[in-house]
């Protein structure tokens, strides 16, 4: 078997596909990965705007499992990851009180992207590369794109995209693994962004540097009608100070799914509008300088593989395709690390 042939090809540069990648890497193994956006992240992207950066995907991740643990150690150690936040509230009928718990969350340093863009240090991604068929030949694998170009060949390849854009690669070639795909069910949200040329009004009674709020549900109404669920302050999150005052704000799953087909601006607007909504009496929200949204079709499983987030980590066929993503373990950023790893840690003992 020849070098390229024994290369595997993973599609899809998210935390899932990343941590495969370094785990194969780790063994001596070739990997190449194919991303169809301008750079590794996924969903833990940021947005980049004039002079400042927004998160529009993961605010934050949480540690449970030891092996997510010792990478996240190594990210620290790294720079790349900080706690935060460490001044989180709560919204609710009867005000603004502070959320407390025992749970360390941490965040990527300066954005959240730093996190993805370190798991990329070593591994050859192809940008802006949209695979669009899976061809099988004399026992191994090419890869189309979007401009009819070849990539390959390949012993193995690795989905780490979300079930539905998985399935639609592999219903012509594994039907099992496409029925697979099909019983994850994968949610939309929307993510929308607002910066403002001056600092946000002091809130009475909360601290002047909070960093981030928890919207509960608006009394007495359905949740696809609460429009919003989470809002965090950019420039307090480690590595931004001094970017100036800029939101990111997150919609409800429920919310998300009735307006999914709704136009952008006008997304961020209602979403601008429902946190002006929940603002104490009396505080006025200045007008922000620049407003944007974006769709995350396939944002979060909300039906696991098997019907349990922890009964599959991935799954693959003696074929040479395989699986991974939270999808096949669960919605945390850790599930998806996971469900990579254990993936990729596999593939390397079939390999030896």
């Amino acid at each position: 078997m020849s070098h390229a042939t024994a290369t595997t090809a993973i599609i899809g540069a998210g935390i899932a596909g990343l941590a495969c990648g370094q785990a194969l890497r780790a063994h001596g193994l070739p990997v190449r990965l194919f991303e169809k956006a301008r750079g590794p992240g996924g969903r833990m992207s940021s947005r980049r705007l004039e002079k400042a950066a927004v998160d529009l995907g993961a605010q934050f991740f949480s540690v449970r499992d030891p092996a997510f643990r010792r990478a996240v150690t190594a990210w620290r150690e790294a720079g790349v990851v900080a706690p935060w936040p460490d001044s989180l509230w709560e919204a609710g009928p009867t005000g603004w009180q502070r959320h407390r718990d025992d749970v360390e969350r941490l965040i990527g340093v300066p954005r959240m992207s730093a996190v993805t863009r370190h798991l990329a240090d070593g591994l050859e991604v192809a940008t802006g590369t949209r695979i669009e068929r899976l061809k099988p030949r004399d026992g191994a694998w090419w890869l189309v794109d979007q401009h009819g170009e070849r990539h390959g060949p390949f012993a193995r390849v690795v989905l780490a995209l979300p079930s539905p854009q998985a399935q639609a690669l592999l219903e012509p070639l594994a039907p099992s693994l496409a029925a697979a795909c099909e019983a994850i069910i994968q949610r939309p949200c929307w993510a929308a962004w607002a910066r403002f040329a001056e600092p946000l009004p002091a809130l009475p009674r909360v601290d002047d540097d909070w960093q981030a709020v928890r919207l509960a549900p608006a009394p007495n109404r359905a949740p696809d009608e609460t429009p919003l669920r989470f809002v965090s302050r950019n420039d307090h999150k480690p590595g931004r100070h001094g970017q100036g005052e800029s939101l990111s704000l997150l919609a409800r799953l429920e919310w998300s799914e009735a307006h999914l087909e709704r136009d952008a601006e006008a997304v961020a607007r209602a979403l601008l509008e429902a946190f002006r909504d929940r603002l104490p009496e009396g505080v006025t929200l200045p007008e922000p300088t620049a407003l944007g949204a974006h769709r995350w079709r396939y944002a979060q499983p909300d039906v696991f593989a098997g019907g349990e987030a922890v009964n599959l980590d991935h799954r693959r066929t003696p074929e040479g395709l395989a699986l991974c993503g939270d999808g096949w373990r669960g919605p945390r950023v850790e599930d998806a690390w996971l469900s990579g790893h254990h993936l990729g840690e596999a593939l390397a003992a079939d390999a030896s």
